[in-house]
């Protein structure tokens, strides 16, 4: 009788396993990869000599970013169950402000402006997003106002500033350095879909890898247990606010440099995109669940329907009420399925 000798050898995982483990644990993920694919057939059965252009691809590598920041920022906001109304004021204050440092600097010629003026501009920007998302966390997490109440009233008030800053009409004339955020290409791509990238990836790992990201989602889960076990949840959701007020003010930079414009009302049907595709994306309303990639993949998906819609020559207001109630059917889906699971 032969004794067995005991191995420290790890038992291998066939690929097939991991993919079936990955399914098992996200069936959310698939979904939202048929619905993308499905989405995507169906707009090039019906008008393929549009859709299926390159030109389109690209206008959506450019377009698609800024929505997608803002998707991220509903969607950690959500995850300790509140939500930041105010991101479209914040990218738009972000823009105005920037905009109007260039023609203070260089009136009448703020386009020649040189790189110095634009990296200033950027970091106004950026501390616009940085203390309006401060001024969002205290009222939340401090004074223990209601979220949504809360970045509602913020939205009038950062939204009213931009609309005393530019009078009304657009600014425009940004510096072709600015431009470049919005329009640039590196190595053939668009500039803004890779910054999108990058710091979705960043957001990701932030949200999946770090003791913030744990924190952030058992908050969510449930804040009576977050107390009792210790954590500091005034501190951690009001970060998580800041945070959204940074991804909207790169929002912001990305959109104004797109358009070479800033204006108090840009984008304001951003907003409802935003969280429909945070929903979409599997977030959870009430807090506690999210993912970057969720996001991503939703807000891809949303774009090849608008674009397909834009090319169908769907009226604006149509695709509005299509979003509403897109929105409306998603949440429904999601409350039966939760049910379901209880």
């Amino acid at each position: 009788m032969t004794a067995q000798i005991p191995t420290n050898r790890a038992p291998t995982t066939k690929p097939g396993h991991s993919l079936l483990r990955f399914v098992n644990q996200d069936d959310n993920i698939v979904q939202l990869v048929i619905i993308t694919a499905l989405v995507f057939v169906v707009m090039s059965a019906l008008s393929p000599e549009k859709f299926l252009r390159y030109y389109n691809f690209e206008s959506i590598s450019y377009t698609l970013p800024e929505l997608g920041l803002l998707s991220i920022a509903i969607m950690v906001a959500m995850l300790t169950g509140g939500i930041d109304l105010s991101v479209v004021g914040i990218a738009n204050l972000s823009a105005v402000l920037a905009g109007t440092l260039f023609h203070s600097l260089a009136p009448g010629a703020s386009s020649s402006l040189g790189l110095g003026s634009v990296a200033l501009g950027i970091v106004l920007a950026l501390g616009v997003g940085l203390g309006a998302g401060a001024l969002n966390g205290l009222l939340i997490a401090k004074l223990r106002i209601t979220p949504i109440l809360a970045t509602l009233g913020t939205s009038q008030i950062f939204t009213g500033i931009a609309l005393v800053l530019t009078g009304g009409p657009a600014l425009v004339g940004f510096p072709a350095a600015w431009n470049f955020i919005g329009n640039g290409k590196v190595l053939g791509v668009a500039f803004p879909f890779v910054l999108f990238v990058v710091l979705a990836l960043a957001i990701g790992f932030l949200l999946s890898r770090t003791a913030f990201g744990t924190r952030l989602l058992l908050i969510g889960t449930n804040a009576k247990a977050a107390v009792f076990a210790g954590l500091d949840t005034e501190r951690i959701v009001f970060q998580s606010y800041v945070l959204t007020g940074l991804l909207a003010s790169i929002a912001g930079l990305i959109l104004s440099g797109r358009t070479n414009a800033a204006k108090s009302d840009y984008g304001t049907s951003y907003l409802l995109q935003a969280v429909l595709v945070a929903v979409l994306g599997g977030t959870n309303p009430a807090g506690g669940k999210g993912s970057v990639l969720g996001v991503s993949i939703a807000v891809l998906a949303l774009m090849l329907l608008s674009s397909g819609f834009q090319m169908l020559r769907f009226s604006n207001f149509l695709i509005d009420f299509i979003w509403g109630a897109f929105l409306l059917l998603v949440i429904a889906i999601n409350v039966a399925r939760n049910r379901r699971r209880l």
